[in-house]
Parts: structure tokens; C-alpha cells; sequence
């Protein structure tokens, strides 16, 4: 009887522990399941509430399969406890075989260890599934298998083998062998996928990812792969974006001025000139004494804007036909320059390639334009002594930050003019060499800039991978844009360093007169955003090297 009481205070911590992670069990998919309602109860506003009840029916699921399975677990438990019970009232009658049979209910903890397992899979699996309904809505597993009966055959594409699409894998790509000409394949499945789904789906051509080779009938190998609407077009415009885009706005009219009234640095009262360029001045001088600087500053603010809102009308000219809709700029102050340019998204997915360069050139070219001209009159003016009065001066050193527009004003002004401690120019020089110095940074084949979306549309994802690092180098390095790399450069990494999405086909080249035009107007950035070092500036007479 001693050692019946003995070996039950054995089985007894067993039992109680199977409780505890019985109850831990139930606790934790409580509170997932609680976790889960709290992250997606904002989805209700939006029509999303089949979905919600998929995340609580599934809650719900685990937490009873995991009661049962826990239920079992004790059961089994309690029968392995009941034999050993039996085995030791066997071991009254026989006490000599006691030793062998003690082991036997010290090895019953196993399944309380089993539990434990089954517990944490169990909480894997709710987390697997948690994050598999709060991501992006994935395509149907029976859309997929329809589209492979329906849409694909012998004379357009042979499906061989199926991937994940997307960034998180919520779509399908579909792998095999081209049996037509590529536009044309792509144009019939494009039509006839609208007749089996309706407009659910959008169907991408691009290149097939780690191809052994080019495809037999010439060019890359393809596939096709399919997103749903709502999770691959852009969503549209909220209130606070355009509250943003407002504000932004106007803290850039308030840079612009600012601009304007640096460029009378000459002409301020000496205690604003010495707060602004002294770093040990605390005290802020009286603002009022700006006020009559202000009206001379205007026409300067002007240009400045007027170049970025002429750089934004480009690309809207350019889409409005396309049937490509764009998102409201987002203008990025900067007091050195004005403005930084503006963050323009595409609220459409772009139907190819060629659109994607011509919609991306077309901004920086027109706001070139524009800004080439305020330059060009402005260095004629800077020679006319009828408009002296207008003339700023400004130190000689601003025409070193730049090698094409410093050799284009030493043409124009003269050795005797530029070979001096400061120059006398027209404000429109300073507005379109602003303006051109904005349209080089924002032409740089770098993230999802102007210039990143034209080389990503003319070269490939690879080019712009190669010319980014290229860039993001010459930026740390302060190779390009003297000062302003390192600040352009963070810009860069925080606001534009993502690529633009693919295009619906994002295989057919460009042409070459496309790719020529950007190589020429690549080499035109970094001459204008590549300063002119000192040797060469003193041999040309772009202002006295040895004074600073």
C-alpha cells in the first residue's frame, strides 16, 4: 500500500500540468483570435467584413481543435495513468517486481512533453494563417485552374510551371513556352482573359525570372503573370493627401520667397546678413525689416515656381492622352534652391514600357525648357546696361558648382566679368540655373525619380539596379552636386528609393531613338550636377580660386 501512494504522488504533476497547458492553450488563441478582430476592425468601414468573419471563424476553429486536442491528450493521459494504476495494484501481490515498474510511471511526463509541441504548432499555424488574411487578397486557386483550361493552349502559350507573383506572393506567374509572336499573344490573352474573368484580374507579360536563355523566336523569355485589380492598381486619392499636398505647397511658395530675398544678400541690412551667414548669431533679427526686400524678391519666387508647376504639366500633357492617371504633386521645399521638385505617383498601372519613358521625360524636359530660357535671357540681360539697376551680385563661387552652366555663363559674360570676387547677373539667371539644377537631380537614374523611371522603361530593372549604385556612390562621395549631394541623397533613400512597378507588358523594348535621347540627356545631368574643380576654374576665369 506504501508504494500504491508513493507512485500516485508521482502521477499527480503530470496531470496538473497537462491542465496548465490545456488552459494556456485556450488562453493564447484567445487572445490571438482577439489580436486578430483588433487589427482588421478597421476594415469593417470599408466593405471588408466577409473577410473579418474568415479571421474569427478561423479563430474560433483553432481554439476548439485545440481543446480537443488537448481533451485527447488528457484522455490518453488518464488511460496510461489508469493501466499504471493497475499494473502497481498488481505490484501488492508481487512486491519483488516494484523496481522494474517504478520507471515505467516516471516515463509517463512524455506526453505532457508532446503537448507542449503540439501547442507551439499550433500557435505557428494561427500566426501563418493570421498573416496570410490581413496581407493582400490572393488569386482563387479555382480562377487559376479555369485560366489554365481556358485561357492558355497550343497557339499561345504552353504552361509548364506555376510560381508566386507579386511582392508578397498574392499572385500567380504562369512559366512555359511562347508559341506566337509576344505583342500578339499578349494582346488575345489580355482580350480573351476579360471574356472569362471579366475585369477581376490584370495579366502581366514580363521576363521570365532565371531564364537558362533568350527565347528560340528571338528576345527574352517571357511569362505571364496575374494580380487582382484591387491589389495591383494604386488606390485612389485620400483627403489627408491632398491636405499634405497643400501644406507642402505652400511651405515651398515660403522657400521661394526666401530664395529671392537671399539673392539681395547685398542689398539686406547688415544685421539680417549676419544672422543668416553668422553660425554664432542667437539672436533672430527684426523680421520686419525683410518687408521691403519682399516685392524685389517675387520675381525670383516666380521663376522658381513657375519652372516645378511647368515640370508638372509635362508629365499631365503627357499621360492625359495615354489614358495614364497621376497622382497630386508633392512639391519638396528646399531653401537653397527653392524646391527639390515634386513626388508625382502613377494612379494607373502603365500599359508598356514606352509610356513609362515618354511620361518620365517629358516633365524634366519641359521644366529644362523653361528653365533654359530664364537663363539664357538672364545672362543677356546681365550684359544690357539699360537693366542695371535689376542686377544682383553674387559671388563668383556659385558658377563653380556646376561645369555646363559655368562654362556657359564664362561664354556669355566674358573672362574679365567672371574672373572676379563677385558677379553682377540678372535674378533670371539665378531662377533658371535653380530650376536646371532641380531638373538634373530629378533626372538622376536613381529609385523612382524621372531619371529612374526613364532607364528603368528603357534598359530594364537591372540598369537602373547598376546606375542606382553608380549614383548613390557619386552622391557620398559629393562627386555630384557639390553640398546638396548628401541632403538630395537622403531625400533619395527616404522618399524615392523604391522602383516603379512593372507594366502590363514590360518586355517590348523601346526603340533606340528612345534609349539615345536618355544616354544624351544622362550626360547632360552629371555635366550639370558635376562642379568645376580649381584648377580648371582658374585656367577658365570662373572667379578668383585664390581668395577662398
Amino acid at each position: 500500500m506504501a508504494t500504491l501512494t508513493s507512485c500516485s504522488f508521482r502521477l499527480t504533476p503530470p496531470n496538473r500540468f497537462n491542465f496548465r497547458v490545456k488552459i494556456k492553450n485556450i488562453n493564447a488563441n484567445f487572445c490571438l483570435c482577439g489580436a486578430s478582430l483588433s487589427k482588421r476592425r478597421r476594415m469593417i468601414s470599408k466593405g471588408n467584413c466577409s473577410r473579418l468573419n474568415l479571421i474569427v471563424r478561423s479563430c474560433y476553429n483553432d481554439k476548439n481543435n485545440t481543446r480537443n486536442e488537448n481533451n485527447a491528450t488528457n484522455g490518453e493521459g488518464e488511460n496510461r495513468d489508469n493501466s499504471n494504476l493497475a499494473t502497481m495494484s498488481s505490484t501488492d501481490e508481487k512486491p519483488d517486481d516494484n523496481s522494474e515498474n517504478l520507471p515505467t510511471s516516471i516515463s509517463n511526463r512524455n506526453p505532457t512533453i508532446s503537448s507542449i509541441g503540439s501547442s507551439h504548432n499550433n500557435f505557428q499555424v494561427d500566426s501563418f494563417k493570421l498573416m496570410e488574411l490581413l496581407g493582400p487578397e490572393k488569386v482563387d486557386p479555382a480562377d487559376v485552374k479555369a485560366i489554365k483550361e481556358k485561357l492558355f493552349g497550343y497557339s499561345t502559350f504552353w504552361v509548364t510551371k506555376e510560381e508566386q507573383f507579386g511582392d508578397l506572393g498574392e499572385g500567380i506567374l504562369f512559366l512555359g513556352n511562347l508559341r506566337a509572336k509576344r505583342e500578339d499573344v499578349f494582346a488575345k490573352l489580355q482580350s480573351h482573359l476579360a471574356e472569362i474573368m471579366g475585369d477581376k484580374y490584370n495579366l502581366f507579360m514580363v521576363e521570365e525570372p532565371n531564364a537558362e536563355g533568350p527565347d528560340p523566336r528571338g528576345g527574352p523569355r517571357v511569362s505571364f503573370g496575374m494580380l487582382r485589380k484591387e491589389v495591383s492598381e494604386p488606390g485612389p486619392t485620400t483627403l489627408w493627401q491632398y491636405v499634405i499636398a497643400l501644406l507642402l505647397f505652400l511651405l515651398t511658395i515660403g522657400s521661394s520667397v526666401e530664395l529671392g530675398i537671399a539673392s539681395q544678400i547685398n542689398r539686406l541690412p547688415p544685421e539680417v546678413v549676419k544672422y543668416f551667414t553668422d553660425p554664432n548669431a542667437i539672436e533672430p533679427p527684426d523680421m520686419q525689416l525683410l518687408l521691403p526686400f519682399v516685392d524685389s524678391a517675387l520675381p525670383l519666387a516666380y521663376g522658381v515656381l513657375g519652372v516645378q508647376l511647368f515640370h508638372e504639366v509635362g508629365h499631365f500633357l503627357a499621360a492625359f492622352p495615354r489614358k495614364v492617371k497621376l497622382s497630386i504633386p508633392y512639391f519638396i521645399p528646399n531653401i537653397t534652391l527653392g524646391s527639390f521638385g515634386a513626388i508625382t505617383q502613377f494612379k494607373s498601372i502603365l500599359p508598356d514600357r514606352k509610356t513609362k519613358v515618354d511620361i518620365s521625360l517629358s516633365g524634366p524636359f519641359a521644366g529644362a525648357s523653361l528653365s533654359l530660357s530664364m537663363f539664357t535671357i538672364g545672362l543677356l540681360l546681365s550684359s544690357n546696361p539699360a537693366v542695371a539697376g535689376d542686377l544682383v551680385q553674387v559671388p563668383s563661387l556659385l558658377f563653380q558648382g556646376s561645369l555646363l552652366l559655368g562654362l556657359i555663363s564664362r561664354a556669355a559674360l566674358g573672362y574679365t566679368a567672371m574672373h572676379a570676387a563677385t558677379v553682377s547677373i540678372h535674378p533670371l539667371v539665378i531662377a533658371g540655373w535653380c530650376g536646371l539644377t532641380t531638373t538634373a537631380f530629378n533626372m538622376l537614374p536613381i529609385g523612382c525619380l524621372d531619371g529612374g523611371r526613364a532607364m528603368q522603361g528603357a534598359f530594364g530593372k537591372s540598369a537602373l539596379i547598376a546606375s542606382g549604385l553608380a549614383t548613390y556612390t557619386l552622391l557620398g562621395l559629393g562627386v555630384l552636386g557639390g553640398p546638396l549631394s548628401l541632403p538630395w541623397g537622403l531625400y533619395v533613400l527616404i522618399c524615392q528609393r523604391t522602383p516603379e512597378k512593372p507594366c502590363l507588358n514590360d518586355v517590348t523594348e523601346v526603340g533606340t531613338w528612345r534609349k539615345t535621347i536618355l544616354t544624351i540627356a544622362i550626360i547632360l545631368v552629371v555635366m550639370t550636377l558635376l562642379p568645376v574643380w580649381d584648377e580648371l576654374a582658374e585656367e577658365l576665369g570662373i572667379g578668383l580660386v585664390t581668395t577662398f
